[in-house]
């Protein structure tokens, strides 16, 4: 589900499958294969031993205190990835289980940014109860009332009849309404310590299940922007905006049920995110 382009909202919807192994021919295409068994094995030796070298070099830097993390004025990522920091990721949350108490510098606006958009295009946004608690937690205290304001009108009565849901935002018995979204990367654009604007790239699934579903579970790949400003000691949403992709071709992969992607909502918890 996405409300458009470039409106502070929230998006996207869709479903996840198993993935389908393919088992290679007997021959191979490119010769004898008894003639490329010592090359294979030599590539194996090797590429286990650099993942070793590179196991053992990220755990020596994960080790330290992630308050001496540096901030984005140096070792800034290569901008064609989002390389892992090192930085550990927030222990404390709030009253609304929200992560909380990201650190005043580039790596802790984007992790603020990516455990937002988490939140920000979740089911539970779609409750109003439970939105009164992530709106106050996640947004500027200037911004609260008019994004409260906004996201009702948004989030009506009827939009929530249209995917399925009561007035309270609940899915009927015997369905599950899914809205997970899961950060792939993200990349500050702009930063000046009390201020960030960040992107985070984003797939997720979204809809309802149930066979008779009208919405069924479909996923979904979207950009939100983010722009954060520093206040009360954390980082604060003061607008956001979404736009399309990019999106990947789709994997050969076989839909699951309805019934199997209930269950492994159910079953799989959701990650706090850090850079």
């Amino acid at each position: 589900m996405s409300l458009g382009d470039d409106h502070e909202s929230s998006g996207g919807y869709a479903g996840t499958g198993q993935t389908r192994t393919r088992l290679p021919d007997s021959g191979d295409a490119f010769g004898d294969p008894r003639r490329r068994s010592s090359s294979r094995s030599l590539v194996t030796v090797v590429g286990v031993v650099v993942l070793l070298i590179a196991a053992i070099a990220f755990a020596n830097r994960g080790d330290g205190d992630s308050s001496s993390s540096t901030d984005g004025s140096s070792g800034k990522p290569d901008s064609t990835a989002t390389a892992p920091s090192g930085q550990r990721p927030v222990k404390s949350k709030s009253a609304a289980g929200i992560p909380s108490g990201f650190a005043q510098n580039q790596e802790g606006a984007e992790s603020a940014a990516a455990n937002y958009a988490v939140v920000l295009v979740s089911a539970d946004i779609l409750k109003p109860a439970r939105r009164t608690e992530i709106v106050r937690q996640v947004f500027d205290a200037d911004k609260v009332s008019e994004l409260e304001r906004n996201l009702d009108q948004v989030y009506s009565k009827a939009f929530l009849e249209k995917v399925g849901l009561d007035a309270n935002g609940e899915a009927p018995k015997g369905s599950t309404y899914v809205s997970r979204t899961m950060p792939v990367g993200t990349k500050a654009t702009d930063y000046s310590g009390n201020a960030a604007t960040v992107e985070v790239w984003c797939t997720g699934v979204f809809g309802m299940t149930g066979e008779s579903s009208q919405n069924p579970v479909t996923n979904d790949w979207f950009t939100m922007t983010l722009q954060l400003r520093w206040t009360d000691g954390d980082w604060k949403v003061d607008s956001f905006s979404q736009k399309e992709g990019p999106a990947p071709v789709n994997g050969d992969n076989r839909v699951s049920t309805s019934e199997a992607i209930s269950k492994a909502v159910e079953e799989f918890g959701g990650f706090t995110y850090a850079r």
